[in-house]
């Protein structure tokens, strides 16, 4: 490609790097460039990392239908750092019939060009790949273990924690394990944006209104709940209502549901008057006391 440039443009100074290059040689290309020495610099993407050099306002990207949205985003970022107008061309091979996913990214890096584009490019990115199982039915990893509520949690709280914010003192959480598919199906709710939105409100509930509010808007712009959707506001429900109870883990242990109760955060719940409530319910509960914890076992009837 250097010299491909170099025989269309006899009287360009065209210098070239790459990735296999030691750290003294990219450094000495890059400082001739800076200064002006070379008037044309061909190079892969490891120009998409941390160069700023003013002075460059044209860039053409060769092949870019080959490229990820992002790295793109990064790559046009090299122009267009001063007050001189900058030029960005992404092209690729005429003729050439480009995949759906290629024209979209391509459409959006022409589409986003204001300043502070970087989130908008961001979701449309998630939108076109797909924001994948940490939003779906199955999660992987580190996620997996600990669960997408927990996660967002932790992240808040390590963020805070480098802003130096003050810890606050934690509210009251109760530890939910029920063997329930309780998700956003991708066939419900297809685009990415929209379902991180509903997540987000599922996780801000505070009131069992909240979510009575929440089922009503989802029935009202996606139509009728599948039962994963259901069950997700169920649980929502009942974490609430848990909270409230203080109830420290409801969990699934074969054909039971076990339900652990603090005495120290009940006010020394009295086991009688738990059992007098729940009489009704007559040989589906058992109800027991240790170690300052009262265990509620009832019959799983679902």
């Amino acid at each position: 490609m250097t010299e491909q440039i170099s025989m269309l443009v006899p009287d360009a100074r065209v210098s070239y790097a790459h990735g296999q290059m030691n750290e003294r040689e990219l450094e000495t290309i890059m400082l001739d460039f800076l200064e002006g020495n070379s008037d044309v610099l061909v190079t892969t993407t490891i120009i998409e990392t941390g160069v700023d050099i003013p002075n460059v306002n044209t860039l053409i990207i060769y092949n870019a239908d080959k490229m990820g949205l992002s790295q793109l985003y990064q790559i046009r970022g090299r122009v267009g750092r001063s007050n001189r107008v900058a030029y960005a061309y992404f092209t690729y091979q005429r003729d050439k019939v480009l995949t759906e996913v290629a024209e979209k990214r391509l459409q959006a890096i022409k589409e986003f060009t204001e300043l502070g584009s970087g989130f908008k490019i961001a979701m449309r990115d998630l939108s076109i790949r797909g924001a994948g199982n940490l939003l779906g039915a199955q999660q992987h990893g580190f996620i997996e273990s600990v669960g997408f509520d927990l996660y967002s949690q932790m992240l808040k709280e390590a963020i805070d924690e480098r802003k130096g914010d003050k810890p606050k003192e934690k509210p009251f959480s109760v530890e939910l394990d029920v063997k329930i598919d309780a998700y956003i199906p991708e066939t419900f709710i297809q685009d990415a944006k929209q379902k991180i939105e509903i997540y987000k409100r599922f996780k801000g509930a505070e009131t069992i209104e909240d979510i009575d509010d929440l089922k009503k808007e989802i029935f009202d712009r996606f139509g009728k709940c599948p039962k994963q959707v259901d069950f997700l506001l169920r649980l929502t429900r009942l974490k609430l209502l848990a909270n409230q109870l203080k109830i420290e883990k409801i969990t699934e242990q074969k054909d039971q549901i076990v339900m652990m109760l603090s005495q120290e955060k009940t006010g020394h719940t009295d086991p009688a008057k738990l059992m007098e409530l729940l009489m009704p319910m007559g040989r589906e509960v058992n109800i027991g006391s240790s170690n300052n914890q009262i265990k509620c076992t009832i019959k799983r009837s679902y």
